[in-house]
C-alpha cells in the first residue's frame, strides 16, 4: 500500500505527464483522423496508439539516462534542457497556441493521408468505395481506412518529445528510488490509459467540452507546467553547481 508521501510525489508526477500528453486535449485530433470510420476502427486506432505509446515512454525511462551517458550528457544538463522545453510548451498552452498546431497538423496529415490514399486507386475502385460508402452511412470500410495508431497518434502526440523528456527527468529525479521509479511507469499507464478511455467517448467529449472549459483548463494546467518546469531547472542548476 503506498504511503502518504509517496502520494504526495506521486501527484505532481502524474499532473506533469498529464499535461504533457494532454489525453483532453487529443480527442479532437483524433475525431479529425478517425473521420469516417468505423466504431471498431476507431476501438483499434486508439488501442495501438496508446499501447505503443506507453512502449516507447516506458523503454525511455528505462534506458534513457543510459543513452545520455553514451553522449556524454548528464543527468543535471538534461534537466536543464528538459525543463527549458517544458516551460516553452507551458508558454503555448497559456497562449492557446498547442492545441492549434496540434489540430493543424492533424488536419495536414489527413489530408496527406488521402491523397496518397486517392493516388492508389482507380476511377473504377473509387466509384465502388463512393456507393458502398453511401448505402452504409457513409462508413469508410476497415480495409480501406488509413492507420493512423503509430504515425501521428502515437508519435509525435502521445509519445512525442515533450512526453520523452519529462519521462526521463522524472525518472532522473527518483534515481534512488526503485519504488517511485517504477511508480512513475504506472503513472504513464494510467495517463494512457485515460487518453484510451477519451478516444473511445471521443465524440460525447467533444460534444461537452465548450470551448471556454477547454481554455481555462488549458491555461490553468499550463500554470502548473511552467512551475514544475522551473523547478526541473532550478534542480538541474543546483546539480551541476552546488
Amino acid at each position: 500500500m503506498p504511503s502518504f508521501d509517496m502520494l504526495n510525489e506521486l501527484i505532481p508526477v502524474f499532473v506533469t505527464l498529464f499535461v504533457i500528453i494532454d489525453p483532453l486535449g487529443l480527442v479532437p485530433v483524433f475525431i479529425v483522423l478517425t473521420q469516417g470510420t468505423s466504431a471498431a476502427h476507431r476501438r483499434r486506432m486508439a488501442i495501438r496508439a496508446c499501447l505503443t505509446s506507453f512502449f516507447i515512454l516506458a523503454a525511455f525511462a528505462l534506458i534513457g539516462e543510459g543513452l545520455l551517458g553514451i553522449f556524454g550528457i548528464h543527468m543535471p544538463a538534461f534537466r536543464i534542457a528538459g525543463g527549458t522545453l517544458l516551460f516553452l510548451i507551458a508558454l503555448e498552452m497559456l497562449f492557446e497556441k498547442r492545441s492549434q498546431k496540434r489540430n493543424q497538423r492533424a488536419e495536414q496529415v489527413q489530408q496527406e493521408l488521402e491523397e496518397d490514399h486517392d493516388a492508389e486507386k482507380t476511377e473504377k475502385t473509387k466509384s465502388k468505395a463512393s456507393a458502398n460508402a453511401s448505402t452504409s452511412g457513409h462508413t469508410i470500410p476497415d480495409d480501406e481506412a488509413d492507420d493512423i495508431s503509430i504515425f501521428p497518434m502515437s508519435i509525435p502526440f502521445l509519445s512525442g518529445p515533450g512526453a520523452i523528456a519529462s519521462v526521463m527527468l522524472l525518472m532522473g529525479k527518483f534515481e534512488d528510488n526503485i519504488a517511485m521509479q517504477a511508480s512513475v511507469i504506472g503513472v504513464v499507464a494510467v495517463v494512457m490509459a485515460i487518453a484510451f478511455v477519451f478516444f473511445l467517448a471521443s465524440n460525447v467529449v467533444a460534444k461537452r467540452l465548450s470551448p471556454t472549459v477547454a481554455t481555462v483548463v488549458s491555461r490553468l494546467l499550463g500554470m502548473i507546467l511552467a512551475a514544475l518546469a522551473v523547478q526541473f531547472i532550478i534542480d538541474g542548476v543546483k546539480q551541476a553547481f552546488f
